[in-house]
């Protein structure tokens, strides 16, 4: 079997992930290829799309948004995603064991005796007039029925885990600062969710499985179970297997990839690219070690901004009032000064609301 070291693994998945060479396709598109965006910090999708896309426009995403062709929902791994509403609707009811399983790990005393699927029906109640509600509000309505749990876990329980919601605009949209304000997901689209399937089949795992590798492989059934957040997948896997191909990677563990995706070189060129919080370029994988050193991966649940140079996270970067500022995590050469400058000023451009490409490299923070 074919080993793949970490360069090989890392060029694979800046192909897969639009960041080897940005693409030509419509927002939309990406999203989906993506299979949505980490997006728990409203802004961050944004960057991401920004470093994937050529001439990517953020009115492009807030027309989606508005237009309720995308969505923000909790989704994998319980966290905030940006999703295309297709996606949603057809992967939701295969979360809904994990949103609860997880849900009740965080907050198992405050709920112990709480009956899940009555206050599943309250909180719809709750929401059934059409009025969007904050999670607070809908703690504070469900607060006399259950007074036991603290508003945080009931107003997590429902809105992160129970009831599918979304959250409206302008939350998540460019250079916009608002609340979160949710409204039933099936409400918002107009269309239902899709049921669940017939016991003994996993046809929207096995979409999933497609899916991930599309845009993550070569990846093991962990690196799966990381980026989705389900454990039962091991029977999509194997339905898969006659479709897939196998490698190992240094550590000796089985990858599984789609037989036609893109593989490059490990010597082909990478470009320097800004990724924003919480990327899933960095956080879809159990092992991040193709793209991001162990002794830095922490900073990849942090919400630190990570930068890529060569391929691998190289450096944090924040921006301050118009100007981009990058602090190595380890020495740059001459030319990676150059390329992290320059894309650094396209970045500061980008991100300003007044004229600026202002970059400060400060110094290694070794």
């Amino acid at each position: 079997m074919t080993v793949l070291d970490n360069r090989a693994l890392g060029r694979a998945t800046l192909a897969r992930q639009l960041l080897l060479d940005r693409a030509d396709l419509p927002v939309l598109d990406a999203v989906a290829h993506l299979g949505g965006l980490q997006a728990q910090e409203p802004q961050e999708p944004f960057t991401g799309l920004w470093s994937r896309l050529r001439a990517f426009d953020p009115a492009a995403l807030d027309g989606l948004l508005t237009g309720r062709s995308v969505v923000r929902t909790h989704l994998m791994r319980r966290t905030v995603h940006l999703l295309t509403a297709d996606d949603v609707l057809a992967w939701r009811a295969r979360h809904d064991p994990m949103l609860r399983q997880r849900a009740m790990a965080a907050y198992r005393r405050e709920m112990d005796g709480v009956d899940l699927d009555e206050l599943a029906g309250a909180a719809r109640a709750v929401l059934a007039d059409g009025e969007p509600r904050s999670m607070a509000e809908v703690a504070r309505a469900l607060a006399d029925r259950w007074p036991t749990p603290s508003p945080r876990a009931l107003g997590e329980m429902a809105i992160a885990a129970l009831v599918p919601v979304v959250q409206l605009p302008p939350r998540g949209l460019w250079r916009a600062k608002s609340g979160v304000r949710n409204t039933p997901l099936s409400r918002w689209l107009g269309r239902e969710i899709d049921p669940p399937a017939a016991e003994g089949t996993d046809p929207v795992g096995e979409a999933l499985v497609r899916r991930y590798l599309a845009a993550f492989g070569p990846a093991a059934s962990a690196d799966l179970r990381a980026w989705c957040g389900l454990a039962g997948l091991p029977a999509a896997v194997a339905a898969l297997r006659a479709e897939l191909v196998t490698f190992r990677d240094a550590r000796g563990r089985e990858l599984l990839d789609l037989p036609d995706a893109p593989r490059p070189g490990p010597d082909t060129p990478a470009p320097v690219r800004f990724l924003p919080a919480f990327d899933n370029a960095i956080l879809g994988y159990d092992d991040r070690s193709r793209i991001i050193d162990d002794a830095h991966r922490g900073l990849s649940v942090t919400g630190a901004r990570l930068l890529l140079v060569d391929g691998r996270v190289a450096a944090t970067w924040t921006v301050d009032a118009g100007t981009v500022t990058v602090t190595p995590l380890r020495g740059f050469s001459r030319a990676e000064h150059t390329a992290v400058t320059e894309e650094g000023q396209a970045l500061a451009s980008f991100l300003s609301d007044k004229e600026s490409d202002r970059v400060r490299i400060a110094a290694s923070s070794r």
